[in-house]
């Protein structure tokens, strides 16, 4: 927000206005060992002066634009259009919060409505909502949703261990008090399907999963069917702009995180989580649907169609109450897709694919390191290396100004010493060659 001084006359006005003569007269009710100077503040700056001090403490970071970054694991460092920060940084759009009375919120709406169909369009799924804070918590409310639609009658949930680890813990988070049995990870089970049964609400697994890898889902959709789950999938919008989409497996429920859709990283958030639906299940759906129709006169108008939330019916009828339309998060990836539009999000998809297929195949072929690809990888593969991930990607930081992988020995005890590397179309075939090297010389 910009920054808009008062002046002393200002200053005045309000203090008569509120009926006190001066600042003290106006936190006459705070302690006086919690008032300035007891605090030990430092010396007032002017805003030059801040601007400078921030700057310096600013640099001391290393940021993923500063230096080459190949740490992914679910927040990924994606191309931003300008035309993003243009739109989003509007007044009518920054300072909106949710649409209490939506027939006068038409442009919010709007915004709302284009980004669903979007959505929709991406996972091939009939509804979306606008949405949810993250993937973790989108994850969370499909089993919720999953749950509800067998009307509480199926206790157990069947996660992959490949889904994100996080979102499992969310999961798990969630539903305590729900009195189900969430079982697939952390049974060492490879085939979650095995777990299936007539008690199971869902089976939740991750496209690509959190390894990267990605496979035909028909198999997985087809066996929870059949002994009734909901089949839900839990995905990467960008890999989206290549592979088939989750609702094209006969997918119930696809959520995900859509931070890479024009959010940047942004020190861990806020981020965006998408969640797509069946139109039958749709009443089950939490969160908001914003709907077209025409007014009175015939002309374009936007509605609120549904509001599962509990400040707008009631408490007992409501599907969450945490959720959120997070509409300046889902505003900026509306714009993301619009800029991009198909051609963009397939381009993007293949850079990613291609770059980080070059990457494995230079890494895999330097001593003491492997890379495993018998099965297909979006952006992002393990590598087994010759130290602990720790000391590797210390030394990378330190000594080369890379930002390395994830450790998967942090949730997967058997790929100790692996690596979790991504890449994207921000990382280009000069920069990939630089941590190549900078492999080699680390084993070395």
């Amino acid at each position: 927000m910009p920054y808009i001084p008062h002046s002393d006359a200002d200053r005045q006005a309000m203090l008569a206005a509120v009926g006190v003569e001066s600042i003290e007269d106006l936190f006459a009710d705070v302690p006086a060992d919690a008032c300035f100077p007891a605090l030990e503040l430092p010396p007032a700056l002017s805003e030059l002066g801040a601007t400078w001090e921030l700057g310096s403490l600013a640099e001391g970071n290393l940021t993923a634009g500063a230096g080459n970054c190949f740490l992914g694991a679910g927040s990924y460092r994606h191309f931003v259009p300008a035309v993003v920060d243009a739109v989003v940084s509007r007044g009518e759009f920054y300072t909106a919060y949710t649409p209490y009375q939506p027939e006068i919120s038409q442009g919010t709406l709007q915004a709302i409505f284009e980004y669903q169909t979007m959505i929709c369009e991406l996972t091939g799924m009939d509804v979306s909502n606008a949405s949810h804070y993250d993937g973790a918590t989108s994850t969370a409310e499909a089993v919720i949703t999953a749950v509800g639609v067998h009307r509480m009658r199926r206790k157990k949930v069947v996660i992959s261990r490949f889904v994100h680890p996080e979102y499992r813990e969310v999961v798990r988070t969630y539903t305590q008090g729900m009195d189900l049995t969430i079982v697939g990870d952390d049974d060492g089970a490879t085939d979650p399907t095995d777990l299936l049964d007539d008690d199971t609400a869902c089976l939740v697994v991750q496209y690509p999963d959190f390894l990267g890898r990605f496979d035909d889902l028909s198999r997985l959709s087809q066996v929870a069917h059949e002994v009734g789950a909901l089949f839900v999938v839990a995905t990467d919008p960008i890999a989206l702009g290549l592979l088939k989409p989750p609702g094209h497996f006969n997918a119930d429920i696809v959520v995900g995180e859509g931070q890479g859709l024009g959010l940047g990283l942004n020190f861990g958030g806020p981020y965006l989580g998408f969640f797509t639906t069946r139109k039958k299940y749709v009443r089950r759906m939490a969160g908001r649907l914003v709907g077209q129709t025409v007014d009175a006169d015939g002309e374009r108008g936007f509605v609120l169609t549904l509001a599962t939330r509990e400040q707008h019916i009631r408490r007992e009828r409501a599907t969450s109450n945490i959720c959120t339309n997070q509409g300046l998060m889902a505003l900026a990836a509306a714009v993301t897709m619009a800029a991009l539009g198909r051609c963009g999000m397939r381009q993007v998809a293949e850079l990613c694919y291609h770059r980080a297929h070059y990457a494995a195949q230079r890494i895999d072929a330097l001593d003491g390191y492997t890379v495993s690809q018998d099965r297909p990888f979006f952006k992002e593969f393990a590598v087994r290396c010759p130290r602990p991930v720790g000391e590797i990607n210390q030394q990378l930081l330190e000594e080369w100004g890379i930002i390395g992988g994830y450790d998967l020995g942090r949730d997967y005890p058997e790929l100790r010493d692996q690596m979790l590397v991504c890449v994207t179309e921000m990382n280009p075939r000069p920069a990939i060659d630089h941590l190549v090297e900078a492999l080699g010389e680390v084993a070395a």
